[in-house]
């Protein structure tokens, strides 16, 4: 990436993980082998439940990635089972945390030539959660690194960490614009902090990225359809 300041360019905010390139998706499969996995002792409502809780709790603990997620679908089959599950159901669980991580990186349509775009006009910022290992080995294999001005893997995505990455970035707030999947992430902390953000749903939500409904009474902020939309909502701003 190169080593450069914005140049008076208004910076832009991205998230990565379901905005740039597919992710959730992956999780979504593995939830589904680990629920096949779990049927001797839960059905799939049961197993999926006991899984987010764990999450909930992993994510507290450990963060967000690939490594929380498999020791949380440990800690459930040993709840799910009563200790009964084997040392070799639990390699089989570990090794859908593998095929996560060695999974080839799956940029989004349209991505690139929006990036493309966008870094016109605009210094791209990345903002994204998770393990920083994981994080820029995904920004690496993208082809996009190129395009980003700054990359910030942060262990979480609220009004604080948003606040002082900005700080760090020498960014007003109110100059500043998100752009990501997740309201609860890249939407609701920047409007917090005074700034814009747009929303750009995936066909895949995390259920701990859903907002509660009464944290959207009256705030509003765009939905588009496709990123390929953000230059064109952006110019209408200007």
């Amino acid at each position: 990436m190169p080593d450069q300041t914005t140049d008076g360019r208004p910076v832009l905010g991205l998230d990565a993980d379901d905005t740039l390139w597919e992710n959730e998706a992956r999780f979504a499969a593995a939830e589904g082998r680990f629920c096949d996995l779990t049927a001797p002792w839960a059905d799939r409502e049961r197993a999926s439940v006991a899984l987010l809780a764990a999450d909930r709790v992993a994510v507290a603990r450990y963060g967000y990635g690939v490594k929380g997620f498999v020791l949380s679908m440990i800690r459930t089959a040993v709840q799910l089972s009563d200790g009964a599950v084997s040392s070799s159901e639990i390699t089989e669980i570990m090794a859908l945390g593998d095929e996560i991580l060695d999974a080839p990186l799956e940029v989004l349509p349209g991505v690139r030539d929006t990036l493309e775009k966008l870094a016109v006009d605009h210094s791209l910022l990345v903002v994204t959660k998770g393990d920083i290992t994981d994080q820029m080995a995904k920004v690496d294999a993208s082809g996009l690194a190129d395009l980003f001005w700054q990359v910030e893997v942060v262990g979480e995505k609220d009004e604080a960490t948003y606040r002082m990455v900005l700080a760090r970035h020498g960014i007003n707030p109110a100059t500043f614009t998100m752009v990501g999947n997740s309201v609860v992430s890249d939407v609701l902390p920047v409007l917090a902090l005074g700034g814009r953000a747009i929303h750009v749903p995936h066909h895949t939500t995390w259920e701990l990225e859903v907002a509660d409904p009464q944290a959207l009474d009256g705030i509003e902020f765009p939905v588009l359809e496709t990123i390929t939309d953000v230059p064109a909502l952006l110019a209408d701003w200007a």
